[in-house]
């Protein structure tokens, strides 16, 4: 009899659960995309729109990684320099490195995003082939006035790069 009222206690509780996973299965209706989303992700598929927010985007990073690393520039003369002249120095630096960095960042964001974009169009996929390719393409752009040897490691280097950050980010979404 006890045995009966296990069982009979266990179908219960299977059967009140499989009530509960019934009731959380709420599925939302599948709302159409408007006329001004479709104009949205229009404008967003277009690569010149991309690569230019890229570079923009770019440029803030590059600006801000300027100030950073100009601040922490220390004149070599710094004994001799007055608080003021420290300070002013300091100021011309990070002007400088941000300046630099920013104009570095924002032609390779750019080239990135072009890249990738076209390479994506032309093959009509989207997968790990058009990061290598436009990761090969960003990194020979950039060191190609260091010659063709500097390109070809300037390739290889900016597209294995571009490999390890997607992988990374693809396992943290």
């Amino acid at each position: 009899m006890a045995s009966s009222n296990a069982e009979t206690e266990a179908n219960n509780s299977s059967s009140s659960s499989v009530s509960k996973e019934t009731e959380v299965r709420k599925y939302e209706p599948i709302r159409m995309p408007s006329m001004e989303d479709i104009r949205a992700q229009d404008v967003w598929n277009n690569c010149a729109v991309r690569s230019v927010f890229s570079g923009v985007m770019g440029g803030g990073l590059g600006l801000c990684m300027g100030l950073f690393v100009g601040a922490l520039d220390n004149p070599l003369m710094q004994d001799t320099m007055t608080g003021r002249e420290q300070f002013m120095y300091t100021l011309k630096q990070m002007g400088r490195r941000s300046l630099s960095s920013a104009k570095a960042f924002a032609v390779m964001g750019f080239i990135f995003s072009a890249a990738e974009c076209v390479v994506e169009k032309a093959r009509a996929k989207h997968d790990m082939t058009n990061t290598v390719v436009a990761g090969c393409v960003t990194g020979g752009a950039i060191s190609a006035k260091g010659g063709p040897k500097a390109a070809c490691v300037g390739c290889a280097g900016f597209a294995a790069f571009s490999v390890v950050i997607e992988k990374f980010l693809d396992s943290h979404s």
